[in-house]
């Protein structure tokens, strides 16, 4: 597996109003409405992109409901580490389960065209390998 760079760093938040007094209001974050209540960023130095993820859209991308399985914890944020092209995020999804890794999802291409696949840490966080074009 050959990380390039991290890609995203979002906040998975149940409380997109307190988030946005945060982020926006507090620290004039110059976050944008997006996909409904999404709100992200690509002019935040140092980071490709930054972003506000509801629960219910984090759930929704990985199991497909607006509910997160009880059974695993509640994540607070998700970080996506960008690969070289969309076969190196299938060949390295499936190094991580030859690992012993569970995959919340395998390799998949989205809507807007990042092909990603995602793992929960023991810490609760959500782990994407990804490729997406535009950031290349």
């Amino acid at each position: 597996m050959d990380v390039l760079f991290i890609a995203s760093v979002s906040v998975v938040t149940a409380d997109p109003a307190a988030s946005r007094a945060l982020y926006v209001d507090a620290l004039g974050l110059p976050l944008e409405q997006m996909d409904g209540d999404y709100v992200p960023s690509e002019r935040i130095g140092g980071s490709r992109h930054f972003g506000v993820w509801l629960l219910t859209q984090a759930a929704r991308a990985c199991f497909g409901t607006l509910d997160w399985p009880p059974d695993r914890p509640v994540p607070q944020a998700s970080i996506e580490f960008e690969l070289a092209d969309a076969e190196a995020v299938a060949a390295s999804a499936a190094e991580l389960e030859e690992r012993g890794h569970t995959l919340l999802h395998g390799a998949r291409t989205e809507p807007w065209g990042q092909t990603v696949a995602r793992l929960q840490s023991t810490e609760g966080l959500v782990v994407g390998l990804s490729y997406a074009s535009w950031l290349h």
